[in-house]
């Protein structure tokens, strides 16, 4: 058995003995209700008014009967004393472990699903899904504990167990969702209807709490550049959607045919891998533009991108989305010829290009963000926590070591100025009275010391695990000197995206050992970008793997998931004499 199934079994064996516990205690109060002095006398009277003429004449001797008893019962003092009172929040975790619905100890809220494959894919990694199905939602809805209900409109579409709710023909399943939704207000869960496709007119009108026009956001897990190929298809290609466009942007979408573009149409498993072969896309969906984008593919939206207006701190490059709305142009010129000549000339997405698009996605367009803009619009169910609870894994710790006042007036200016700034900084004990440390205090970012000196030279992996034992979020960011104000959410972007357990620059390990034979594969990897290798010099890793005070040379041994990624442009590395060599004894 599992350690984690152990780990639940044990919970779920501790909470039937409460439970067990719990009704002995309740049949002992039960039991001395029945023998107390009031219910016996109500019993006498009660008898007596049964029968009026028997009763009255016996109801004298019953009641001293019954006075005598209180009396012997009274001098014994055999009471029970009433148990302390649970808290709601207790009883709502162990009812969650016995319908077998994960409580507080998960981190995540708890949604009940009405969503299609692809929105659940989207999903699964911020919020645990318990997916509603339409034959037995009534069934699981009621022996579940949930925070939320969720619906998209894409679950609607042919090929689910929701395929056309709302839809006169589908009346079961119609009353089926009618039901949920009532059930979820009569037990407080706010319900959220998520219109990412074209609903059929009962599924748009239906009475919810939220109802969102949108998408669930970019899921960068799933639409990322990591392990592209370097040599993309560099012709664009034509992805087309679900339900029918407006007929101006259908006659732009037939002009595509005329100047050769080729259609794509794959299922949704697949379209992330579509993406990352070309090197553009053409499509009248802007979640899909986005999604291309974030691939490192050129996106041209036929018609409207409702995202014009943002005007984020991180906004996107002007080439990577471009619109063409209906009517562009002269009535002699041809608009889509162009743009499409324009993609073909200008090729896939640049670093710097991709590194600005990624970032923009990450701050205002990724799922995460999304979900809790959504969650913070409703009352969620009590004992359920705080909306933000699905940006909980962003969480950084940032780590230096200020030997002086300089660096750390240094350290607070970096720190200040990044687009996403740290949940908490850490620096050693004799580092606290410095003007930099009391700078980020003054600005409310809070700082946490731990038993630490600093070193003389470059600090090794203890002194990184004593710093990383300190904090208290998933991630650490290993601070050396100033990276710029992206440093951060660039390493974070890219941890999203790849599910690495560290990122940083690439390390070629047999160069570094002046192997006489290196390995071609190895060299090709340093010079790349979002690419899984075997060495980095750590810039942002998981607390528990510093916390382990291992040599980040031998990391990727130890089962770690290493992900290249150079620093922001303008910055160069120093190097570190805290990676041990990975190359084989024969080649050093």
């Amino acid at each position: 058995m599992k350690r984690r199934e152990q780990s639940q079994t044990e919970q779920l064996r501790q909470a039937l003995s409460e439970r067990e516990a719990q009704l002995h205690e309740a049949q002992a109060r039960l039991a001395a209700l029945e023998g107390s002095t009031s219910f016996q006398v109500g019993r006498t009277l009660t008898a007596a008014a049964k029968r009026p003429g028997r009763g009255l004449m016996t109801l004298p001797r019953d009641l001293f009967r019954l006075w005598r008893g209180s009396q012997g019962s009274r001098s014994s003092g055999n009471r029970s004393k009433p148990g302390p009172v649970r808290s709601y929040e207790a009883q709502r975790q162990e009812a969650r472990l016995l319908t077998g619905t994960p409580g507080a100890d998960d981190g995540r809220i708890v949604v009940a699903g009405i969503l299609s494959p692809e929105a659940r894919a989207a999903l699964d990694p911020y919020v645990r899904v318990v997916p509603l199905r339409s034959h037995d939602t009534q069934v699981v809805f009621e022996s579940v504990d949930v925070d939320a209900l969720v619906i998209t409109a894409s679950a609607s579409a042919p090929g689910s167990s929701w395929s056309h709710v709302g839809d006169p023909a589908a009346a079961d399943r119609t009353r089926a969702l009618h039901w949920t939704v009532e059930a979820a207000r009569s037990r407080g869960v706010p319900s959220v209807l998520i219109a990412d496709a074209p609903a059929p007119p009962a599924l748009a009108a239906l009475d919810v709490d939220l109802h969102y026009h949108g998408d669930v956001g970019v899921p960068l897990h799933r639409f990322n550049p990591v392990a592209a190929e370097p040599e993309r298809d560099p012709e664009p290609v034509h992805v087309p959607t679900a339900g029918s466009p407006h007929p101006a942007t259908r006659r732009l979408l037939a002009s595509l045919e005329e100047h050769g573009t080729r259609p794509a149409s794959p299922r949704w498993e697949e379209l992330p891998a579509t993406l990352r072969a070309v090197s553009a896309v053409a499509t009248d969906t802007p979640g899909l533009a986005r999604r291309a984008t974030a691939c490192g593919a050129r996106a041209l939206l036929l018609g409207r991108d409702d995202g014009d207006g943002d005007t984020s701190a991180a906004p996107r490059p002007p080439e990577a989305l471009r619109t063409l709305r209906p009517g562009a142009g002269g009535p002699h010129s041809h608009p889509v010829g162009e743009e499409l000549a324009r993609l073909r000339a200008q090729g896939p997405l640049t670093s710097e290009e991709l590194r600005s698009t990624l970032r923009h996605l990450f701050l205002t367009e990724a799922t995460p963000v999304r979900l809790a803009e959504l969650f913070r619009q409703v009352q969620l169910a009590p004992g359920a926590g705080n909306p933000d609870l699905p940006l909980h894994d962003r969480r950084v710790a940032l780590l230096a070591l200020p030997g002086d006042d300089i660096t750390s007036l240094s350290l607070a200016e970096d720190i200040l100025a990044q687009q996403y700034p740290p949940a908490e900084v850490v620096v050693p004990q004799e580092s606290a009275p410095f003007t930099g440390v009391e700078r980020l205090r003054s600005h409310g970012i809070p700082v946490r010391t731990a038993p630490v000196s600093v070193p003389s030279a470059a600090p090794g992996p203890d002194v990184w695990a004593a710093l990383a034992r300190a904090a208290e979020s998933p991630w650490a960011a290993l601070w050396r000197e100033p990276q710029g104000p992206a440093f951060l959410v660039d390493a974070l972007c890219a941890a999203e995206c790849s599910g690495a357990d560290a990122v940083g620059p690439a390390i070629d390990s047999w160069r570094q050992g002046d192997a006489p034979h290196a390995d071609a594969v190895d060299q090709a990897a340093a010079d790349q970008e979002y690419v899984f290798v075997s060495a980095i010099r750590p810039a942002l890793a998981r607390c528990e793997l510093v916390r382990r005070g291992l040599q980040p040379g031998v990391w990727n041994r130890h089962g770690a998931r290493l992900l290249a990624l150079s620093p922001p442009h303008g910055t160069e590395p120093e190097e570190s004499p805290d990676h041990a060599r990975t190359a084989p004894k024969g080649n050093t």
